[in-house]
Formats: C-alpha cells, structure tokens, sequence
C-alpha cells in the first residue's frame, strides 16, 4: 500500500504550492548521492517523493487524489513515469536540468574540465594501550592513484597532441531530451568518451592507456600522539589519490583501533585495574603489587579494607590528548574469601570467629551507603 503522499513530502492537507514545492526540494537535497552515498534506499526513496510531487504539483491530479485517494489516481490512468531514468542522477537532472541536477537545483557550478581534487584513502591501525599511553609511529602501506610519470597525467604519448572531443565537441558533456509526464526533461550528462575535459589525446599513452593515472604503493609514516583514544582518527594531508587536471591530492585517514588491555579498563584518562587480596591480609592491612602502563608498584592496603573499595593512584592513568592533566588509575580491592579449608585453619577461623566483638563488625557507613556501593560496583 503506497503511503500517503502528504506523509511522504511531510506537509500538511491544505500546503500551498510553494510548500509543497520547497519540501520537495529539501527531500531532494537530503537523497541526492553526492551527501547520501551510503543509504541503497535513496533512489527509491525519491522515486516516491517525485511521485508524490508530481501529483500534488498538478491542481487536477490533486483533487482527484484528495477525493478518491491512490485507488482514485490510477482509475484515472495515472502512473508515475520513471522508466528510461538510469539512476538517481538521471532523475535529479529531469527534475531540475542540465548541469549536474543537484548543483542546477541547490546554485552550485561545476567547471568543465577544472581541476579535480584527489579521493580520500582511509585505513586503520591497530597499537596497544601502553602505545596509545606513550605515543609512538606506525608506518602504513596502501594502494594510491598517482599521475602517470610518462605522460605526467595529460593521457597523451609523449610528443602526440590533444584534439578535441568529437563526441561532445569539446563541451564537456551530452545531453538527451525525452518526453515525460513532467513535459520535455533534458538529461546532461558528463561525456563518457572524454571524462568530461572536452579534449582527448590522439594517441592514448601506452603507460597508462590514456588515463593519466597509475596505482602506486605507498608507505607513510603516521605519529600518533599520546593520549589517543580507540576509534579516534589520523588525517595525513595530502596522501590520498592524486588529484586530476592540476587538482589537490586527497587526504589520507587513519583511523587508531587501541587493543584493549586485559590488566584494565579505560575511562577517558583514568585507568581502573581490579587487584585480589586475601580476606586476612585485607583485615590486617598489607602491601600488594599493583600493574601499571609503566610496571608493578607498590600499594599499602589499609588494615579493614572492605570489598569493593578503591584506592586511587593519581597520575598514573593516560595522558590527556590535548590540555588537561594525566589520569589516575583506580585500583579496586577485591578481598578474596579463601576456599577449600584444612581442618587446622578451619580450627583457627573458628577462634578467630569467636573472638570478634561488635567494635570489630561495625561500620561507619549505614545501609543506604553499602546498597549505594554495591550497585554501583
């Protein structure tokens, strides 16, 4: 069941034309592939929209639509004409004419044969969290488009000349007028013998075939800072696919995957580790060692130190990726209740048991306070 086309170009019953006009175009905007390149509904997604326009820009089909509803539209013989459209580009060029669709429709320009700047190449990377910790380069190698070092990217045999496009006559592009139910729509259209450029070599350069451009290799060093987080990325500039007619290379993206560390969990700069004590020694009060990004420390273990607590180590947590100060790692006890008993240390625990008084079982925090930690340890 086709949904209701005010629904579709979300306006209300009693839009003017200019409304309805105005919120197709922001639909068009928005499902355009140049800003929506990764949803595979798009095309469709117009389609519907442009059916809903067409009707509802037309004060005949309207009214009938109004009155009788889908059923109404298609008694009266209508269907929505998209068919000859090869994609959502041919579409927006019939709606809106030539020169590229979008940029005709939303006041944008695109010289012909101007420079081109170069795609971007992304990748990612993978280091540990004492890297991320510390800082440190990783060398990353990828496939890149390069001008072709024979023709230095004109596409020409070296010492051949450059004619004129005889498919486009030099313009650049081609255009087909059809008829459709919106009237005479002129599709344009880059021209697929020249690339657009309106000029092509009369011999094709035998490195590359023509192109002007060849895949290379390349191997970048990249510097990532201390203090990175997962998922956080590298912009190198310049290091993309090479730029066409005298454009700017692209940008190369790296993007950091930091390992996690099974010793911790990271909380922006702070760092929290879970360290096990005997239940005795956390009674008495003992030292332990406790793992950090730079070696086992150190830590005193207050005598009574309760389950669940934490004691804070400042500084030695991450440091801070721009401003700020370094992290500090959080160390949480957990007093481990011994297992497995001998008959003698059970004797003992039984003695030790009786002898303990309510000053030894009493607590300074209440029981809103024990419910409060438990949760949200």
């Amino acid at each position: 069941m086709p949904r209701d086309y005010y629904e579709v170009l979300g306006v209300p019953r009693d839009a003017d034309e200019a409304t309805i006009k105005k919120s197709f175009r922001r639909l068009a905007r928005e499902l355009h592939p140049d800003v929506n390149a990764h949803d595979p509904d798009a095309e469709d997604k117009f389609k519907e929209a442009a059916e809903a326009y067409e009707v509802l820009s037309d004060a005949t089909r309207r009214q009938t639509y109004d009155a009788y509803g889908h059923d109404g539209l298609k008694s009266g013989g209508f269907s929505p004409n998209f068919e000859g459209f090869g994609s959502i580009s041919d579409l927006f060029s019939a709606f809106f004419g030539q020169g590229g669709g979008f940029d005709a429709a939303f006041g944008g320009t695109r010289a012909r044969g101007g420079a081109v700047q170069g795609g971007d190449v992304a990748l990612a990377v993978s280091i540990s969290l004492g890297d991320a910790a510390r800082g440190t380069s990783v060398e990353v190698t990828y496939d890149a488009t390069a001008l072709c070092e024979t023709c230095h990217g004109n596409g020409a045999e070296p010492g051949t000349p450059i004619v004129t496009c005889d498919k486009c006559r030099g313009a650049g592009q081609i255009q087909a007028v059809q008829r459709t139910r919106f009237g005479q729509m002129v599709r344009t259209a880059l021209c697929d013998k020249c690339g657009g450029d309106g000029r092509i070599a009369e011999q094709p350069c035998h490195t590359c075939d023509g192109r002007g451009m060849t895949v290379a290799q390349r191997h970048v060093k990249v510097d990532i800072p201390a203090g990175i987080e997962d998922g956080q990325r590298m912009r190198v500039t310049g290091r993309g696919h090479a730029g066409e007619r005298g454009g700017p290379a692209g940008d190369l993206y790296v993007v950091v995957r930091v390992a996690e560390d099974e010793r911790f969990i990271r909380d922006r700069e702070d760092l929290v580790t879970v360290v096990d004590v005997p239940a005795p020694l956390a009674a008495l009060g003992t030292k332990i060692a406790v793992p950090t990004l730079d070696g086992d420390v150190p830590l005193d273990v207050p005598a009574g130190t309760q389950p669940g607590e934490t004691i804070v180590m400042n500084g030695r947590g991450m440091p801070p990726l721009g401003r700020g100060r370094t992290g500090d790692l959080r160390v949480v006890i957990n007093v481990v209740i011994p297992r497995r008993l001998s008959r003698k240390q059970k004797d003992l625990l039984n003695q030790f048991s009786e002898s303990l008084t309510e000053d030894n079982l009493r607590e300074d925090e209440g029981m809103i306070a024990k419910l409060k930690r438990a949760l949200v340890g």
